[in-house]
């Protein structure tokens, strides 16, 4: 996210992006490109889309429950199923649990089922009833492929579409490359802890104690004396940060990036559009310490109560979150509509700013096949005028 990618992108460079994350979070809006997709367009630019289908149909990568339903690189499968049963407080592993409890035989006829006749669907069930939004009011195989799917009885073998295929797991975990390593789903909880908290500190760059347990939803919260122990033996580094007062943490493997930037040698050239699921921005508490961005994805707020519009999109530019702008893709009319788009209070514009938010914005849209893109509004009001001619 420091600097744009000097070479095009490759197939191969989707894994390594989650590879480096630990974990892309799936969700399904598509306002503009899905969340998934955009987060990585966010770092590798223009690519294809399909390769992250491809990529889960060849066992490269595999679904599970991590921060919230995630791709996860393949290596990692075996870590997240020993870590299942530590997240019983999750909604979708309370409802398994309440499936596997009260419809049992259904859920073990649709095994049975996907045994003697292979991958399904939700959609491969009908049913009468319309019913409201919502867990109870799916039809019961879906209900029960979740239910299958939280506890890890089935997996996500590919998407058509973007819906998911489910399929035995024992047929997907046969699949992955690397392959599954079922010595990992005994691990103890000390080590799995710990191994987590360590991934989350590489994949976040730096951080503060308590903002590593959101990453993979770890419970109790990470503390600074949970992490001395890793600072003695090496596997974390202890910084100062200017105006934290409190420690800030590093893994080793950054180690001569945070050299060049304890000499003033990081610089950071990437402009970037971001998804609301973003890691950069999920957690609203280090949105807010790192970069002073306060960020509420609004998409699941009442539109009465919205500040910035139902699905925005933050504006990374070099290092800085520095606006944000409501954005609709009319894929049919292939137009990139920006409704609204804001500049922080304590942002003041530059021409050359400007020029490199109107080419991030340029850049998705045409990724997006929505090349023309209009803007309707824009708060200060002084920057709508040239960033409107930058975009023509």
């Amino acid at each position: 996210m420091l600097t744009t990618a000097r070479k095009r992108a490759r197939k191969a460079d989707v894994v390594a992006a989650i590879e480096r994350m630990r974990l892309l979070q799936i969700d399904t809006i598509h306002v503009v490109a899905r969340s998934p997709y955009l987060v990585l367009h966010s770092r590798l630019g223009h690519y294809q889309q399909a390769w992250l289908d491809e990529a889960l149909e060849q066992g490269r990568i595999a679904e599970t429950w991590a921060h919230e339903a995630c791709f996860v690189p393949a290596a990692d499968v075996a870590l997240h199923r020993a870590w299942r049963l530590r997240r019983d407080g999750h909604w979708a592993h309370k409802h398994a649990a309440r499936m596997d409890s009260e419809q049992r035989e259904g859920m073990d006829a649709l095994l049975a089922r996907m045994r003697e006749s292979g991958p399904v669907r939700a959609s491969d069930f009908s049913r009468e009833d319309k019913g409201a939004s919502g867990w109870w009011s799916w039809k019961p195989e879906k209900r029960w492929l979740e239910a299958l799917f939280a506890r890890g009885e089935v997996m996500v073998t590919r998407r058509e579409r973007f819906q998911r295929i489910y399929d035995l797991s024992e047929r997907v975990l046969a699949k992955l490359h690397p392959a599954f390593d079922v010595a990992q789903e005994s691990i103890d909880e000390v080590s799995l802890r710990r191994h987590f908290i360590l991934d989350t500190v590489r994949a976040l760059g730096i951080t503060q104690s308590r903002w590593i347990a959101d990453y993979f939803r770890l419970r109790p919260a990470v503390t600074d004396a949970e992490l001395a122990p890793l600072v003695e033996e090496g596997r974390l580094l202890r910084v100062d940060v200017d105006g934290w007062g409190v420690p800030g943490y590093v893994h080793p493997d950054w180690r001569d990036e945070l050299t060049r930037a304890s000499k003033g040698l990081l610089r950071a050239t990437r402009t970037a559009l971001l998804s609301p699921f973003d890691p950069l921005v999920w957690d609203r508490a280090r949105a807010l310490g790192m970069f002073g961005f306060e960020y509420t994805i609004e998409c699941y707020v009442p539109e009465a109560k919205r500040k910035f519009g139902y699905y925005v999109l933050p504006i990374l530019h070099r290092g800085r979150l520095v606006g944000r702008l409501d954005a609709k893709a009319h894929r049919s009319t292939g137009e990139f509509e920006v409704k609204r788009f804001f500049l922080e209070p304590d942002v003041k514009a530059t021409d050359a700013m400007l020029e490199d938010i109107a080419a991030a914005v340029a850049e998705t849209a045409q990724w997006h096949g929505t090349p023309a893109v209009r803007l309707r509004q824009a708060r200060p009001t002084h920057v709508a005028a040239p960033l409107r001619a930058l975009l023509r």
